[in-house]
């Protein structure tokens, strides 16, 4: 019986055959680069659970900030690290308008314009408890009043000239209340990036140390708000509401554990649709690196490509100047 005339390694023969035929591309403008912001304006402290990151100040802000506009990233996302002492029951801190975050804010876009901030809205790194929002006596989140002290925030942050607010709470009707509040201070171009299916995730510990609310939150879980693990149907519910409030984009958190929701999202709503390869997936790869069980950059740009191939148009990623580095290379 002869061979079939169609022979699928064809096209895999050859390296300019196999870069022709590639489906998905991966480059540094998919790549968002989180950093996370202390006050201390020199400091520097490395993120022992995350290799390779650091929490700086703004001098090491704006090194970050060059690297990321010479590399081909087109915009940072802002955690900030709060001390201790500014941390309260009802996270005040979080919208003072001379704030960590607002300060940050005008700093950058004083000096990079061209690059984009991305602002984080969510209480947890200002609470106490180091939960997402203001609790009752039972240390249940009351989502009214957490969404009137989130729309405070996101406002700080849009005076302060952010390019894109993104509530990450997963708090009920956060979305409409923030746009509402926006459209009537004039800040019509401010675009939202909601965390719409945000899961309750064992890969957020790195993140949580790297922002000092591990501590605060204990033993405490994040169920209440965040979805379940095993829920795919109830991800299009929480995306179509948020953009039916007026999200602009919308967030998958986790990335790898979770590409299904991404290709759905993505295939449902046509809209931007981001993932976070957050701490716990990134930390993963680096202690399998070091280990020497895996190859770092293979293996990085094998999990951001499959990252993009589920759908996703954009990827925040704690690698993202090493994946540029080496998309570049």
């Amino acid at each position: 019986m002869p061979f079939p005339d169609t022979r699928m390694r064809r096209t895999r023969a050859s390296r300019f055959a196999r870069d022709l035929a590639r489906e998905t591309r991966l480059s540094p403008a998919d790549l968002i680069l989180p950093a996370f912001v202390l006050e201390d304006e020199k400091g520097r402290e490395a993120v022992e659970s995350m290799p390779g990151v650091e929490r700086v100040g703004r001098n090491g802000l704006f090194e970050l900030a060059e690297r990321c506009l010479a590399a081909g990233i087109p915009a940072m996302a802002l955690f900030p690290v709060v001390p201790a002492e500014r941390k309260s029951t009802d996270a005040a801190e979080a919208w003072r308008e001379d704030g960590l975050v607002p300060e940050t804010v005008k700093a950058l876009k004083a000096r990079f314009p061209e690059l984009g901030v991305i602002t984080d809205v969510a209480l947890d790194p200002y609470t106490s408890h180091g939960l997402d929002g203001i609790v009752d006596a039972d240390g249940y989140v009351l989502n009214d009043r957490t969404v009137d002290a989130l729309v405070r925030q996101a406002m700080s942050h849009a005076e302060a000239g952010a390019d894109v607010v993104a509530p990450s709470d997963m708090m009920d009707g956060r979305i409409g209340a923030i746009r509402e509040q926006l459209e009537a201070d004039g800040h019509v171009n401010t675009l939202i990036l909601s965390y719409a299916a945000k899961y309750a995730s064992s890969y957020y510990g790195p993140f949580r140390d790297a922002v000092g609310s591990a501590g605060n939150l204990g033993k405490s879980g994040k169920e209440s708000f965040q979805m379940d693990p095993g829920n795919s149907d109830e991800a299009l519910r929480e995306v179509e509401l948020d953009l039916e409030e007026g999200a602009d984009w919308v967030m998958i958190k986790p990335a790898l554990p979770y590409l299904d929701i991404i290709r759905r999202v993505h295939e449902t709503f046509g809209v931007p649709t981001f993932a976070y390869h957050v701490s716990g997936e990134y930390a993963m790869l680096k202690a399998a690196a070091e280990r020497g069980w895996l190859d770092n950059d293979k293996v990085l740009l094998e999990t951001l490509t499959s990252i993009r191939r589920a759908g996703a148009s954009g990827i925040l990623t704690y690698a993202a100047l090493e994946a540029a580095s080496l998309l570049k290379g």
